[in-house]
């Protein structure tokens, strides 16, 4: 892991694989750094709850962590690269959990999307094979992005990944249930995208009025239910 400083008041936490910065570096899959990540994110919520860490945000990404309102950024990292012996977020998280699991919320969901039969495909299996799969797969919130409300759902095997749409799709409706690569989403509101389609649901997923405004955070568990 490297730490490093973002502007006055920030830090970075970089887990990308090794080989990004040193070709001789040990080979990391996805799959790991963002265990890796998740794990980061529980230990240092944790540590803000006890005192430990100062930071007015924490902000996972597909391979950082970012702590934004740090008071002191070098005695911070300094802090930080003392945990890094006992709380090796892979070992850690396998053997004890640093963080109460996150909440479960369930999302009713219509299985008619347009890309059912690629993804079907892809999978070597048929559609009723796919639905059964997201069904009973426990996802987690991994980070959030490219749209207010919209999480980034990590929990199927790097197997199952999908290539998004060559050519995206100029608008998605709000509410439609998607894959790319090794995640799972759910567009909180009418955009571009090149997701593959695999469903919808009518459950508001950003709403400015409510509190928090987000349905669903870093480290939410998600279940996609039948509607």
């Amino acid at each position: 892991m490297r730490i490093r400083p973002v502007g006055r008041h920030a830090l970075l936490l970089d887990l990308a694989p090794a080989e990004a910065t040193d070709p001789a570096g040990p080979s990391r899959r996805e799959t790991d750094v963002a265990a890796d990540v998740e794990a980061w994110r529980a230990e240092l919520w944790r540590r803000r709850e006890l005192g430990e860490l100062s930071a007015v945000e924490i902000v996972p990404a597909a391979a950082t962590v970012l702590l934004d309102g740090v008071p002191d950024p070098p005695a911070t990292a300094a802090r930080i690269a003392t945990w890094t012996a006992t709380a090796l977020p892979a070992d850690t998280v396998a053997a004890e959990p640093t963080a109460t699991p996150g909440r479960l919320v369930e999302i009713p969901v219509t299985y008619n999307g347009d890309d059912l039969p690629r993804v079907a495909d892809r999978w070597r299996t048929d559609v009723p094979g796919v639905v059964r799969r997201l069904r009973h797969t426990e996802f987690q919130v991994a980070f959030c992005g490219f749209a207010p409300g919209f999480g980034y759902l990590t929990g199927l095997p790097a197997e199952l990944a999908v290539p998004r749409l060559a050519t995206p799709r100029t608008r998605v409706p709000a509410g439609s249930v998607a894959l790319a690569g090794r995640y799972a989403g759910i567009y909180p509101t009418a955009s571009p995208g090149g997701w593959l389609l695999v469903g919808r649901t009518e459950l508001t997923l950003f709403d400015t009025t409510a509190d928090p405004p987000a349905l669903l955070s870093p480290g939410t568990r998600v279940r996609l239910v039948d509607r």
